[in-house]
């Protein structure tokens, strides 16, 4: 080893270091705050500079695709467990139990489900093609829970948006003191989705208003 490498080796280890401090930091950041957490609060809790943070994700979007990949990994896996569920209905329900599971642990998982990103690069195109791949998957479930005959043929998959907006307010009501509560809940509307004796439903929603209104309760975060 010659003089000239001798210091690459410790800077090259510092700033993985660094990375996974920052990653960490942010999940955890994210999952009780949501994506709009400031930079400088995550250099806090990494350990690092605030420059660091820059440094390593010149923005946001990047950030956010580093450290909620695996999430939105879970996020098509459930959708291609529900699809694989011999029984319709049951896939439906377990996927909806699922989903809203994740989105009680973890509000940043929440705010991905409906962020807009400006910023275009591989990491970020990567965890939006999950996104659209978990959300065709979703239609299809949908499909199959209606012809199955067990779902309510009025339900519109946007309908979930409206679930989810629903299960966000009673987990911030109810995490401290009773932080089961969403179970049942979720519970509660699954028997309202299923067919039956089911009256009719007003029209939904336009979807961009929706997500605007999912957007606004929850808070945008910035590319």
């Amino acid at each position: 080893m010659t003089a000239s490498t001798t210091p690459d080796r410790p800077l090259r280890a510092d700033a993985a270091r660094n990375r996974t401090a920052i990653v960490a930091a942010a999940q955890r950041a994210f999952a009780e705050s949501g994506l709009q957490v400031p930079f400088d609060e995550i250099a806090r809790r990494a350990g690092v500079g605030e420059a660091t943070v820059h440094r390593r994700f010149p923005d946001r979007a990047s950030l956010i695709a580093a450290a909620l990949g695996d999430k939105m990994n879970d996020y098509a896996e459930a959708a291609r467990q529900a699809l694989a569920e011999p029984d319709a209905w049951q896939g439906f329900c377990g996927y909806v139990r699922r989903v809203c599971a994740m989105q009680s642990g973890d509000r940043g998982f929440a705010d991905l489900l409906t962020v807009s990103f400006a910023a275009v690069n591989p990491a970020v195109a990567q965890l939006e093609d999950r996104r659209d791949s978990a959300l065709r998957d979703w239609l299809t479930i949908v499909r199959r829970a209606k012809k199955s005959g067990r779902l309510r043929p009025d339900f519109h998959p946007d309908d979930l948006v409206v679930l989810l907006m629903a299960n966000a307010g009673v987990v911030a009501a109810t995490a401290d003191a009773a932080p089961g509560t969403w179970q049942r809940h979720v519970e509660y509307m699954l028997q309202a989705f299923a067919a039956g004796d089911a009256r009719p439903l007003p029209a939904p929603p336009a979807r961009n208003a929706l997500l605007q209104a999912m957007r606004r309760t929850q808070g945008s975060a910035p590319a």
